[in-house]
């Protein structure tokens, strides 16, 4: 789990379904996450996770963890 301030509910969901080995796109996110957190939930949690360094956006709307 990552250091510094703690992550909401939906920031905790969000970074549990990214993997550093594999980006994943932002429709299957939202997919996986359906039922759990609405998808403005996703988009403010992807926010504040990049704002942290804790994941990166990478070309297409794909998300990774950072190490």
């Amino acid at each position: 789990m990552p250091t510094g301030p703690a992550l909401s509910p939906p920031g905790t969901a969000v970074y549990g379904v990214l993997r550093m080995d594999e980006a994943l796109h932002l429709e299957e996110l939202l997919e996986r996450l359906d039922g759990q957190v609405t998808s403005a939930e996703v988009f403010t949690a992807l926010f504040e996770l990049e704002l942290n360094n804790h994941i990166r956006q990478l070309p297409g709307k794909n998300y990774v963890r950072r190490m």
